[in-house]
């Protein structure tokens, strides 16, 4: 007999196929890691260029960074203890020729030898606004501040899901500022975010969520976030009818950030902040799915806002 999540999987499966048939994703032997064809690229770039003209008028300052971190600014985070089964640790071999050559011998053998790696200063980056937070260290300016983010992140979570990818882009825009300024720029965002969504004829809903938390401790955490009402996610059909995905998500981290990381208004309160992060191959996902495998076959008003 199936059970629901025989079921989910076998969806995930099929839009997997079908995406690879269609030559937008490139397998690459991995649950969860792919190549992108340059159709699937082009939509990715139009629905970013949708979401920097809607931010113009906002002036962020705009950051990028790489998928990395500093290992020591990622200690610096609740990340090890609250997602261990989400982080990424960048190894690489830093030993003599002797140790090399035993490296070798392992690989050739069959053995494991990868134990012959050590720990680098790099950790993947678990959301594009963690490296943001130690370069802001410090007073904010008087207004506080509006940084417009993209990056490549990282979570160890293989799915046959095509929208669960171990590397994908978010497209953040991240407040630093008082309590009040943090929470109008994630309410701002979560009604700017629905518009532009129904913009490109998605059906977008707008839940109450919650983080991944680990462990028996990490229940009551998300209980805890969920009450608060401090995440928002914007969810949508992608691969299967059962369960929609978020797309999207709109959150108030509180002071949290501005207490690990030393960061202050100028009245002398740690920083609280927030952010809208957009799932750049969610939402191509989502739009491929609800459109159509060929861009050029889309509703008109659909490119249009695209500029397609």
């Amino acid at each position: 007999m199936c059970t629901p999540q025989d079921n989910l999987n076998a969806d995930y499966q099929l839009a997997q196929a079908r995406l690879a048939d269609a030559g937008l994703l490139i397998r690459l032997g991995v649950p969860g890691l792919y190549g992108l064809s340059g159709v699937f690229e082009g939509i990715v770039e139009a629905f970013e260029g949708l979401i920097t003209r809607h931010s113009r008028a906002l002036q962020p300052k705009v950051m990028r960074f790489p998928p990395a971190i500093n290992r020591a600014d990622y200690l610096r985070t609740t990340h090890i203890e609250n997602f261990p089964d989400l982080l990424g640790s960048v190894h690489s071999f830093m030993g003599n020729e002797r140790e090399h050559t035993r490296l070798l011998r392992q690989r050739d053998a069959g053995e494991e030898w990868t134990t012959a790696l050590s720990p680098s200063q790099l950790m993947l980056t678990p959301a594009a606004c963690y490296p943001l937070y130690p370069t802001v260290t410090g007073t904010l300016p008087a207004n506080g501040l509006l940084v417009d983010l993209r990056s490549f992140v990282f979570r160890h979570e293989p799915s046959a899901d095509p929208a669960r990818m171990q590397f994908f882009r978010q497209r953040e825009f991240v407040r630093l500022g008082s309590a009040e300024q943090a929470l109008n720029h994630r309410d701002q965002w979560l009604a700017l975010g629905q518009d532009i969504y129904r913009a490109l004829g998605l059906d977008v809903r707008v839940v109450v969520a919650n983080d991944p938390f680990f462990g028996r401790s990490g229940r009551i955490m998300a209980a805890a976030q969920t009450e608060q009402v401090l995440k928002y996610e914007l969810v949508t059909m992608v691969a299967s009818a059962q369960v929609p995905t978020a797309i999207a998500s709109c959150n108030c981290h509180l002071d949290h950030f501005g207490e690990s990381f030393g960061i202050h208004t100028v009245e002398g309160h740690i920083a609280h902040t927030s952010c809208i992060g957009f799932g750049l191959e969610r939402t191509t996902l989502a739009l491929l799915f609800k459109h159509g495998f060929d861009p050029n076959h889309w509703p008109n008003e659909v490119k249009n806002v695209l500029a397609l």
